[in-house]
């Protein structure tokens, strides 16, 4: 999906509009995402690479690692080309596995280790990996998979052995509520490797083959209006490439000293390559947070304050929010970058007055790596806009129901794309990858179809209209309406549900669920959110459930969500 040449420059209106300091176009990578960490390894050795806790790994470090952790993966049998799962918090060994499985020209896999059993079980029923690393708190989940789905091994970890020496004897201490601390971070299991056993493997001999820039990377799933989340396969070039736009749109961040927080989880691709990628390529220290706690990140910003920091609205609130109630000081925070939700003015500026930075909101999905555009950082920002497209990047806007027929400027309609971010296709889907391009009518490289209904105005600038796709986006995590309609029409009381998104002022987007009881059956909200409990990530449990005689449905008894969201907005 490379940009198309010189014909396409005229209509680009968005390039006037970029800073002075960002390119047009920028050099595609030739290398692939290990020759990134590599590279940063010998550039910046004994640079801290990672901070966990205080403890930290320098790159010199993090090299070796990665070379022994990618030699006990090939002695459990990974090669190139196989799918490798991680189901891992953020952590120094979600870095070592991420890249020592590239390392053997094999495909990481990401999940959400917060996904309950089912939800795991359909991602592993499309990739099917024979070999998982895991934390050791979800090992459980794996190892009772059906028999037609069992692995070959597991390598478990134990997040805390990344701790601080202190913090780990502290987390022994026989006090109820460290031993509560400590048995949410990590359990006993049995029956797997250990990782400390894979990183203690000798280095993994240079004969063995690298992966190349068009291999495939990752597979990243994405949520779908159907409940079945589908696999984007992402190529090294895709994510390399996304990582060097990112650095062109902010040129102002330095080489070797920059520090980026990763409170964005590892395991979305907002995540991977706006905090991993983008650090390793220019020697960051990356600071890795397992979940966001807006004490704990404030402790950190006391000594290293974030130069770059990618978010969601509900991230920076929280943490403008505990600086006030606190006291404490967000001044020399540098560059926050938010997507997945609006950003509003109402956020944008108390925070750059308190942190003398800039925050801008952008745009991406899965499929592109994830960053499609961005506001300008440093002037000429439009506020209720997703910004502009990033150097090598094209859009076009486009009547959705003939996608070949661009609409006029300021005239809302499909975006469609593409660039050297966006995905070759869905992993062993042929129909559903040929569903979303359209053939480009000058003959280039066809086209992404995002989904999303915008405008484009005269200077580029690109508003989010509406959503063709149903999703729900809450906390910057989509939700599919059918996988927690699934859910709750398998309790016992329930015969049928829809599930919309209602605007939130805290999550972007609240789930909200309309259920319709079986007959003598007795209406009990707490009940059916219970139930979706056992069987959801809690971010897809309905925040409010209500109750009807029945759903509004189509001519051939689809369930119209837009009016069930109508009427509860009514």
């Amino acid at each position: 999906m490379n940009p198309q040449p010189a014909q396409y420059e005229t209509a680009r209106p968005w390039l006037a509009s970029y800073a002075p300091d960002v390119p047009h176009e920028i050099p595609l990578p030739t290398g692939s995402l290990l020759d990134i960490v590599e590279s940063s390894v010998q550039e910046f050795p004994d640079l801290v690479a990672l901070e966990f806790f205080t403890a930290t790994t320098t790159y010199a470090q993090l090299g070796e690692q990665i070379n022994r952790a990618a030699e006990g993966l090939r002695a459990l049998g990974v090669k190139a080309g196989d799918p490798v799962a991680l189901v891992l918090p953020n952590c120094p060994q979600h870095i070592v596995a991420f890249y020592a499985v590239l390392r053997l020209g094999a495909i990481v896999v990401e999940h959400n280790p917060l996904y309950t059993a089912p939800e795991l079980r359909h991602q592993f029923e499309d990739h099917r990996a024979k070999v998982v690393i895991a934390w050791d708190k979800v090992v459980a989940n794996i190892q009772n998979f059906p028999s037609d789905l069992a692995v070959d091994a597991i390598v478990s970890v134990d997040i805390t052995r990344a701790m601080p020496p202190l913090t780990r004897v502290a987390l022994r201490m026989p006090i109820p509520s460290v031993r509560e601390t400590r048995s949410g971070l990590t359990t006993s299991v049995s029956g797997t490797v250990a990782w400390q056993t894979l990183v203690k493997s000798d280095p993994i001999s240079a004969d063995v083959p690298k992966p190349s820039v068009n291999d495939v990377a990752v597979i990243q799933y994405t949520s779908g209006t159907t409940g079945r989340p589908k696999g984007a396969t992402l190529t090294h070039l895709n994510l390399s490439a996304n990582a060097a736009q990112a650095r062109a749109w902010t040129p102002t961040i330095p080489r070797g000293t920059a520090v980026v927080y990763a409170v964005l989880p590892m395991f979305h691709a907002y995540g991977l390559t706006l905090c991993l990628t983008f650090a390793m390529s220019i020697g960051a220290r990356l600071v890795l947070f397992p979940k966001f706690d807006p004490a704990l990140v404030l402790k950190v910003i006391r000594k290293h304050p974030p130069t770059f920091l990618p978010a969601v609205p509900p991230i920076y609130e929280r943490l403008r929010a505990a600086a006030n109630e606190t006291g404490a000081s967000l001044d020399g925070i540098h560059i926050a970058i938010s997507g997945a939700m609006p950003l509003t003015t109402a956020l944008v500026e108390p925070w750059e007055a308190a942190t003398g930075g800039y925050l801008v909101e952008g745009y991406g999905l899965s499929e592109t790596a994830p960053v499609l555009m961005a506001n300008p950082v440093h002037s000429n920002r439009k506020a209720g806009t997703v910004g502009l497209p990033l150097p090598n990047t094209e859009v076009r806007v486009v009547d959705p129901e003939q996608p070949t027929i661009d609409r006029a400027s300021g005239e809302a309609g499909e975006l469609i794309v593409r660039g050297p971010q966006v995905m070759s296709g869905y992993w062993k889907k042929p129909e559903e990858t040929a569903a979303v391009f359209v053939a480009d009518p000058h003959g280039g490289a066809p086209w992404f179809r995002t989904g999303d209904i915008v405008a484009l105005d005269s200077d580029g600038f690109v508003r989010i209209v509406d959503r063709i796709k149903e999703l729900i986006i809450t906390g910057g995590f989509n939700v599919s309406p059918s996988e927690v309609e699934d859910a709750l029409k398998s309790h016992p009381d329930v015969v049928d549900a829809a599930v919309v998104g209602l605007p939130s002022d805290h999550s972007g987007e609240d789930v909200v669920a309309v259920v319709v009881l079986r007959a003598g059956a007795v209406f009990d909200a707490e009940s059916v959110r219970d139930h979706g409990r056992t069987l959801l990530t809690p971010y897809k449990v309905p925040r409010r459930v209500v109750s009807a005689d029945e759903l509004p449905k189509s001519l051939i008894g689809k369930t119209l969500r837009r009016v069930v969201r109508d009427n509860l907005l009514k």
